[in-house]
């Protein structure tokens, strides 16, 4: 029997829709709470467990449509395997809302909440049991963790992504992948093999100072499969003045008099510079546009629910250099809800320079909404604005 160990961190992602980024820290999660934020990460590991029972009892299903990999790609149905796990909602709570039985092996202490010093705790326990794949249900903050826990004892392990940023390369592309990884890692196949993959978080002494940078904390080994195991996250520049211009002369054109809800990231906030305002770096901010005018910031910062209120938008977004992720990374305030509220795909629009496009290597574009059925609506070839009257046919999958 096979035996895979699993240790989720509750509180991952909890900052994402509200706008607030990581929840590192007691006052920034009782933040996101206060202001409506609802736990996702044993929701997202549970959808992985069960994209891994689904692939043992050989249906196939959600095996990646839009990666073209089915069950026997994958390396075939595995049987069902023992899941070592942390108490209640650390993993337990995972395990059983995906139909498996948990063994469990570590208790957080008493109390409503859990700290990085269970992660690491709860990591040793479950590492100790002789896992085949430590799966961790987390972000960059979780990864950090369990590379600390782990301190030279060899052990794969697969990230769930529940996190915000998710900058490290130890993760699923979403959690139905990271389920269908585990599946080919457990069927042993032969095909698939372990690679040391990249262990980084944001650089919160370069953000102060107003650039986005990763930083790199280690390595971790992590099944090979490609496009279903993210990237890293790499540096990238907004690009040469005149092709921003352009983009930005292009997005002006398309929104005409209304509202542009502006994702992250360098080439959004150099497109945002070139319409006349000053946006946040790692923000959602709504711009007000008029012909002739200089855009106004109308909303800076704003989580879920701030965008609902603000009324239709046009939606821009430019693509996570090195990884491609347009949507589920770092820009989770733009929800579900959001994207449905603005018209869905006919009113998103992709900017990125020809130059960063090209590094992505012909791999597509990535989504990973949370919601499948939007993500299907989503996916396909989408134009890619690139200049002035310049687009591009880019694919777009999950």
């Amino acid at each position: 029997m096979t035996r895979i160990g699993l240790v989720v961190n509750p509180v991952a992602g909890l900052g994402g829709r509200v706008g607030l980024g990581g929840t590192d820290g007691r006052e920034r999660r009782h933040r996101a709470l206060a202001l409506g934020a609802r736990p996702l990460a044993g929701e997202r590991a549970a959808a992985a467990l069960r994209e891994l029972r689904e692939l043992r009892a050989g249906s196939g299903v959600g095996a990646g449509a839009g990666a073209g990999a089915g069950a026997g790609a994958l390396g075939g149905a595995v049987a069902e395997p023992e899941v070592v796990t942390a108490a209640g909602a650390m993993g337990a709570d995972s395990v059983a809302a995906a139909g498996l039985t948990a063994r469990v092996v570590y208790v957080p202490g008493a109390g409503d909440e859990t700290s990085a010093e269970d992660t690491l705790a709860a990591v040793r326990a479950v590492v100790a049991e002789g896992v085949d794949l430590l799966l961790l249900a987390g972000g960059d903050g979780t990864a950090r963790d369990v590379l600390t826990a782990l301190d030279g004892v060899h052990c794969p392990v697969l990230g769930v992504p529940t996190g915000v940023k998710m900058h490290s390369a130890v993760f699923g592309v979403s959690p139905r992948a990271a389920g269908q990884v585990a599946a080919a890692w457990l069927a042993r196949s032969g095909s698939v093999r372990l690679r040391d993959a990249e262990v980084m978080d944001r650089d919160e002494d370069e953000l102060r100072a107003g650039r986005v940078a990763s930083r790199l904390y280690g390595w971790l080994p992590v099944p090979d499969v490609p496009v279903r195991v993210q990237q890293r996250k790499t540096g990238s520049t907004a690009g040469a003045p005149e092709s921003v211009g352009g983009i930005a002369a292009e997005v002006a054109e398309r929104v005409g008099d209304g509202l542009l809800a502006l994702g992250p990231g360098g080439t959004t906030r150099a497109v945002a510079a070139a319409l006349g305002a000053d946006v946040s770096l790692t923000g959602v901010d709504v711009l007000a546009l008029r012909p002739g005018h200089p855009a106004e910031v109308v909303l800076r910062d704003g989580g879920e629910d701030a965008l609902l209120a603000a009324g239709p938008c046009w939606i821009a977004l430019s693509p996570i250099g090195g990884q491609g992720f347009l949507l589920g990374r770092g820009n989770q305030q733009i929800s579900p809800r959001v994207l449905r509220a603005a018209g869905g795909r006919e009113r998103l629009l992709v900017l990125c320079t020809e130059q960063k496009l090209a590094s992505l290597g012909g791999r597509p574009l990535l989504l990973d909404t949370g919601d499948e059925a939007l993500d299907a609506e989503l996916a396909g070839h989408l134009p890619v604005i690139t200049g002035r009257r310049r687009t591009s046919l880019y694919r777009l999958t999950t």
